[in-house]
């Protein structure tokens, strides 16, 4: 195997996976439900797509929206209780039908759980039914040679997190001087204070 070449496949197959993203209208609502919000934002995802949704929801709270991730396991054992009328929930699931996620926003809307934001690949997913917004991943081939390890798809979820963060950072009007009030320590704090 010639190694320098492998790794550029790779990176080719993901960097496609993210330019051949849909964009559509479903973006535009997407971003105007979580600005609207009156509640909580979540965010839940099992296995490498929840560690996604954590990472998501850490982006948020480090650019102005507060948000806070539900492992959709932990949430059949009491941890469903954080949802209340009003919230909104971003799930991740690229086939749309992890069992635990699904359960975790039915239940959900038993609790007053208000919009439900679906990530997802699959067509045939049941996330897209229990969705108002769909954010559609597109078709994915993953760069993994058995074309089954979480990788491309594990790139285009970063990058619809990624675009829905930013987006809210920049409608609300967030800058270096608030970036820096939430990163007191550290390199990005320094440097937020120093721009500001």
């Amino acid at each position: 195997m010639d190694i320098k070449t492998r790794v550029s496949e790779i990176f080719s197959q993901e960097a496609r996976a993210i330019s051949s993203i849909p964009i559509n209208d479903e973006f535009e609502r997407a971003v105007e439900l979580l600005q609207g919000c009156k509640g909580k934002v979540l965010t839940t995802g099992m296995g490498k797509a929840g560690h996604i949704a954590h990472k998501f929801s850490a982006t948020l709270c480090s650019t102005g929206t507060p948000a806070s991730f539900l492992h959709p396991g932990e949430a059949a054992h009491g941890d469903l209780g954080i949802i209340e009328e009003n919230d909104a929930i971003v799930a991740f699931s690229t086939s749309g039908k992890t069992r635990e996620v699904l359960d975790t926003l039915a239940a959900g809307r038993g609790l007053g759980l208000h919009t439900v934001i679906g990530i997802t690949s699959h067509p045939d997913s049941e996330l897209r039914e229990l969705s108002d917004v769909v954010l559609d991943m597109g078709i994915i081939k993953e760069a993994c040679h058995t074309g089954l390890t979480p990788t491309s798809s594990m790139a285009v979820m970063l990058a619809i997190s990624d675009a829905i963060a930013l987006l809210l950072m920049e409608l609300k009007g967030f800058g270096a001087d608030e970036f820096g009030k939430r990163h007191h320590g550290g390199y990005l704090g320094k440097r937020a204070r120093q721009t500001s």
